[in-house]
């Protein structure tokens, strides 16, 4: 297999861990991640002075000569499968995609194949430089199957390092449009006696609250308040729907990134999503309060209204803010017109 070799100098006030002094002085052009780093280690491939080290706590100090042998990136051993992708935007280092409604983004053992992994590997071919020391797209984030919208994914090392920072940081800019059952309103005494639910000015809906898997169903995510992993996410409400009012299309955005967490949150705050089969989202409407049809719409629409809308980063090479926006699918669309609004 053939590989590339790496030198450069440990340069002044190094941090005293090896691995830490390594991922702050490496250059830039190499495109190594502390994560492929610390795994390059661990494998033997770093000299320090000439002598491996394996060790990532040894010592570093201001002058040592560091030699870093990289294998070339591998063939993924997932299969390349020609799928059309409505690719929003692409260069040498990301590609960000509209992922349909139906789509898994990563093979599993119930869906191993038909994936957009599977579908980005035969997009982008040879100009996957490595990800891991792996030929293979960089997943930083996902999105639900039936959640259709926008998805960045790393072709480049480089790319997977600072785009997994900049989510891991929660600085991603990303926003869903949603169809709920009810209508969040700060003068609802029935929400304000939700546990972690506030308002903010302009009538924003805050929840606030731990998430972690369903205690007894493990294919669920459940709101707890110890233990489990932060998570708050913003509702505004862009329109009301029926008369009376019993629907609501919600702007929602995310502080943190949690499974389902949109889902979850609103399900918690007694305004599922319409179509939602996992958490609660098949209700009846009061009789009326929209048509025959519409209510009919709303009752056999077959997935969460959900849709990815705006996503916006910090571009991890060039640095430019990069923001993209997807319109919705025609499905939601129509749900929407069914329902009585008119898309602007």
């Amino acid at each position: 297999m053939s590989h590339r070799q790496i030198t450069f100098t440990i340069a002044d006030s190094p941090p005293p861990r090896l691995d830490k002094a390594l991922a702050r002085d490496v250059p830039e052009d190499a495109n190594l991640s502390r994560t492929r780093l610390g795994r390059l280690l661990e494998q033997g491939a770093v000299r320090v002075d000439g002598t491996v080290v394996t060790d990532p706590r040894s010592r570093a100090e201001a002058g040592q000569q560091i030699t870093v042998d990289v294998e070339e990136a591998e063939d993924s051993h997932i299969l390349a499968e020609k799928i059309p992708l409505e690719v929003v935007f692409e260069d040498a280092d990301l590609i960000v995609i509209n992922k349909p409604a139906g789509m898994v983004v990563h093979p599993a053992p119930g869906s191993p194949s038909g994936t957009l992994v599977n579908a980005l590997l035969a997009h982008c071919g040879d100009d996957l430089s490595g990800v891991g020391g792996m030929k293979r797209p960089g997943i930083v984030h996902r999105i639900d199957k039936d959640t259709s919208g926008l998805l960045v994914v790393a072709k480049s090392d480089a790319a997977h390092h600072g785009l997994a920072k900049q989510f891991e940081k929660h600085t991603v800019e990303r926003y869903y449009q949603a169809l709920v059952y009810g209508v969040p309103d700060a003068n609802d005494p029935r929400l304000r006696g939700v546990k972690g639910a506030s308002f903010e000015p302009g009538n924003i809906l805050k929840l606030t609250t731990q998430l972690a898997r369903h205690r007894t169903d493990r294919q669920r995510q459940a709101v707890f308040f110890q233990g489990g992993r932060h998570a708050v996410t913003r509702a505004r409400t862009v329109a009301r729907l029926g008369n009376p009012e019993v629907l609501a299309l919600m702007e929602c955005w995310l502080e943190t990134g949690r499974t389902h967490q949109i889902r979850v949150h609103m399900a918690h705050a007694g305004h599922a999503l319409v179509g939602d089969p996992t958490y609660g989202g098949k209700r009846k409407l009061a009789k009326g309060a929209v048509s025959d049809a519409a209510a009919e719409a709303v009752r056999s629409f077959p997935r969460q209204a959900l849709h990815a809308a705006v996503l916006g980063f910090d571009h991890p090479v060039t640095g430019d803010y990069v923001r993209f926006e997807a319109p919705l699918p025609g499905d939601m669309t129509d749900l929407l017109e069914a329902v009585g609004y008119n898309l602007p």
